[in-house]
């Protein structure tokens, strides 16, 4: 067996002495070191004289460089193929129990998620970890499973995808802040319920209408097309000032238990009062918020695995496997891009209704482009076409922005002025090039087939099963 067989390792270490193991990884972190001073090694800060001035930053550079370092270090030993660690630690063939019981479990700990918030971080620290990391992380979870249908199960790149997201939001802050009030005003505490079908059905319409001048793009020049889409909703969010209030954005009204309000308004009764209940109700509308976007997060998932399973989907698959030949099984292209397109915008647009109940402010500045590359590299790390993947991706990287802004202490040893979060692009380029190398499809890349006869069977090149070939 040659070197280049042994189980997708690099080249045997074998061959290789310590000593040469640790010069590697010491050119490694030299190499680093040398990327350090022009990227991180300072800080430009202004005195009180408007001057530009440079903080060293020594103690991150030490700390990158030693990461790098160890890392490599870590990464020659582990190829070394005469370390018996499958000798000491058997595998494990635990997929059949991950498939039987990981969705119950993940379930169960969604469902106790604010019981929990509740018991570890008492009243007031469970409304931040309620909103910041259950209702955020479900609001990417349900973009990231609207983009999977495009880009996952058809094959469409759409760089732009925040514009769908950006319909949905504005959709309920200009009806449930401007057109309700004004014409009935009884209907304020249903303007969510009104406006969570509007928003989907708007946001499917542009979708439909993205599609159009896309139907004969492929590859770079649909990248191209829907960035442009995106950055051209933006824009008109931005300068249409008589309908969007331009970059000041819109006031919106929070979320209500089915008309009934979580706090008092011109003397009408309240959630609390109304159930006998005690505490806060910002905690009280954050848990029934959390459990809102839940449902429609297991919705979107149901009416995507149903849709797989439908002609449509199959369909979806045929076209991302190759245009030609699904056009030659007499399959319309046309409308299978546009209803991929309609299903996967419809999804952005409820995740935006649901993000503008959730926040008192929308504005422009909550859609740009970040956000639609943030959604596909959730997408592409959890693995295209995988919900599941896609949700250990988002918890992974959502509930990662968030943990880094409770890293204060970090902020003691490099300065008050240190914000881990400015780091989040680079920790992102990290983990996809990790993943190119480790894991290229993706975390959950084995996928089940959409449709199968009788039952699934094993076939390979050497023995094909009768009534399967």
């Amino acid at each position: 067996m040659s070197a280049g067989s042994q189980g997708g390792l690099p080249p045997a270490a074998s061959q290789h002495s310590l000593t040469e193991i640790i010069k590697d990884a010491g050119l490694w972190a030299l190499v680093t070191l040398g990327l350090c001073f022009p990227l991180i090694a300072f800080r430009t800060e202004q005195n009180l004289s408007l001057q530009t001035a440079l903080e060293p930053r020594p103690l991150l550079v030490l700390l990158t460089v030693a990461v790098v370092f160890v890392g490599r270090l870590l990464w020659r030993l582990y190829a070394h193929p005469s370390r018996p660690r499958r000798v000491l630690f058997p595998p494990l063939d635990l997929s059949e129990h991950r498939r039987r019981y990981g969705p119950r479990i993940g379930l169960a700990l969604l469902l106790l998620f604010p019981v929990l918030a509740l018991a570890f971080a008492g009243q007031g620290g469970a409304i931040k970890w309620i909103n910041n990391f259950g209702v955020q992380i479900l609001i990417y979870i349900m973009l990231a499973w609207g983009l999977n249908i495009v880009v996952g199960l058809a094959g469409l790149l759409d760089l732009g995808y925040v514009a769908f997201y950006a319909v949905g939001a504005y959709t309920y802050a200009i009806i449930a802040a401007y057109v309700i009030p004004a014409t009935v005003p009884m209907l304020g505490p249903w303007a969510f319920w009104i406006c969570l079908p509007l928003a989907g059905i708007l946001a499917a319409f542009w979708g439909m209408l993205l599609g159009f001048p896309v139907l004969r793009l492929r590859g770079d020049y649909l990248a191209i097309v829907t960035l442009a889409f995106g950055e051209i909703i933006r824009l008109v969010l931005i300068n249409w000032v008589a309908l969007t209030n331009g970059s000041a954005g819109i006031q919106t009204p929070y979320i209500t238990f089915f008309g009934l309000p979580f706090t008092s308004r011109s003397g009408q009764t309240t959630f609390s009062e109304t159930f006998g209940l005690s505490g806060s109700p910002t905690l009280h509308r954050a848990i029934f918020l959390y459990y809102v976007v839940l449902a429609l997060a297991l919705l979107v998932a149901f009416v995507t695995q149903r849709m797989r399973r439908l002609p449509v989907g199959r369909a979806w698959e045929a076209l991302r496997e190759d245009e030609i030949a699904c056009r030659a099984l007499g399959i319309n292209t046309v409308n299978t891009k546009l209803t991929a397109f309609a299903m996967g915008a419809m999804f952005g647009g409820l995740a935006g209704c649901i993000f503008g109940a959730s926040q008192s402010l929308v504005s422009p500045r909550s859609f740009e482009f970040m956000e639609s590359a943030t959604i596909l590299a959730i997408v592409v790390l959890g693995g295209m076409g995988s919900l599941l993947g896609i949700a250990i991706a988002a918890v992974a990287i959502i509930g990662g922005i968030e943990l880094l802004r409770e890293l204060d202490w970090l902020k003691a040893v490099f300065g008050s002025g240190f914000d881990p979060t400015q780091y989040r692009m680079l920790i992102f380029g990290l983990a996809m090039v990790l993943m190119m190398v480790w894991r290229p499809r993706g975390l959950i890349a084995a996928r089940e087939p959409s449709i199968s006869l009788n039952e699934a069977k094993a076939i390979s090149s050497a023995h094909v099963k009768e009534g399967h070939g």
